[in-house]
């Protein structure tokens, strides 16, 4: 039987972890809080981050980082961007005791503050090659709080070796949740963490009391920024009209189990940056993105109007209505 470990019990990681178990294959999951551990192994819950879900019997949690990774044939990583670098040389430590190498694959969604690099890089920097076969991404429009619900769910599985792809894609696949396959993986991680920054300002429109015509007018004309950034950073402009790009756009920047949105929305309601995320009391990958696009931005001379508004917001205290009118009043100008 194909051995699966996921690293990072937070809502995303469980609710892979418990698809993947209920799909027959032996699952770990591993974190690193003990007490974590023994609620999932004894309860069969993760209250924290998935309250009133019941995880499959089957799933198995550790805090052992060897019991999780020991003859897995597929790694999948599911931990927020600041630590990556952390757990990477973890996982290459362990590797390398154990002589054993695997399909190393993540769900995090995110860009490196300061450096600007893409989960995969920081992988392919902190782990050795004998220690990984290949290296993937899993993204789309896909909350962990319906996945465990059994909704419908399709993602998109990335990366340059299609073989891998499609491991990964069999392991996850049920009639529920459909996996498609992709090569793209620079697309396919850009289009996952882009998408955060129009999440936040979706939500300040909600926040403020706009409706539906304002959101559909902020990820249409968000869209054209990730698709703008995606391809300077050398991207393929189609990806972002896929499941990694308006997919898992829509579903972020619509929905209230997304907590872009929801950090965004708070904004709106007149909290503070430090309000929110006190309150939120979980990673908003959006905050640091919206500040490595707009650097990276800055420094390529890209026009992202609406990333720029948004970092404004976070990072100097703007005023989200004054924002709201200088998009809105820019120099008239052609879609396209």
């Amino acid at each position: 039987m194909t051995k699966i470990a996921v690293l990072g019990a937070g809502s995303w990681g469980s609710a892979l972890a418990n698809r993947i178990a209920s799909n027959g294959f032996s699952t770990v999951l591993w974190s690193h809080r003990a007490e974590q551990v023994e609620e999932i192994n004894q309860d069969h819950t993760n209250a924290h981050y998935l309250p009133g879900t019941q995880l499959h019997q089957d799933l198995l949690a550790t805090a052992d980082l060897k019991v999780a990774v020991d003859n897995a044939d597929i790694i999948l990583v599911v931990v927020p961007t600041k630590g990556i670098r952390e757990v990477a040389q973890k996982l290459n430590k362990m590797l390398l005791d154990l002589q054993h190498s695997a399909i190393v694959v993540h769900a995090t969604k995110g860009l490196e503050a300061g450096s600007h690099k893409r989960i995969s890089e920081m992988l392919l920097e902190e782990m050795e090659a004998k220690t990984y076969t290949a290296i993937a991404a899993i993204s789309g429009p896909s909350h962990a709080e319906d996945v465990v619900k059994d909704d419908l769910t399709a993602v998109s599985v990335a990366s340059p070796d299609l073989k891998a792809a499609q491991a990964i894609q069999a392991v996850l696949a049920s009639p529920t949740f459909r996996p498609y396959t992709n090569q793209d993986l620079l697309g396919s991680e850009l289009g996952g963490a882009l998408k955060n920054i129009i999440a936040i300002g979706s939500g300040m429109l909600v926040g403020l009391g706009y409706g539906v015509n304002a959101q559909a007018a902020l990820l249409t004309r968000g869209l054209v920024e990730l698709r703008r950034v995606g391809v300077a950073m050398g991207a393929q402009a189609e990806t972002f009209l896929g499941l990694a790009g308006i997919g898992d756009l829509i579903v972020t920047g619509m929905s209230a189990n997304s907590r872009n949105y929801r950090a965004g929305f708070a904004l709106g309601q007149g909290q503070s940056l430090p309000e929110v995320k006190a309150q939120m009391g979980m990673v908003i990958e959006g905050v640091n993105t919206t500040k490595a696009v707009f650097e990276y931005a800055q420094q390529f001379d890209l026009e992202i109007p609406i990333t720029q508004a948004i970092y404004q917001v976070l990072y100097q205290q703007a005023d989200i209505r004054a924002e709201i009118e200088a998009l809105m009043t820019r120099p008239l100008k052609s879609e396209n």
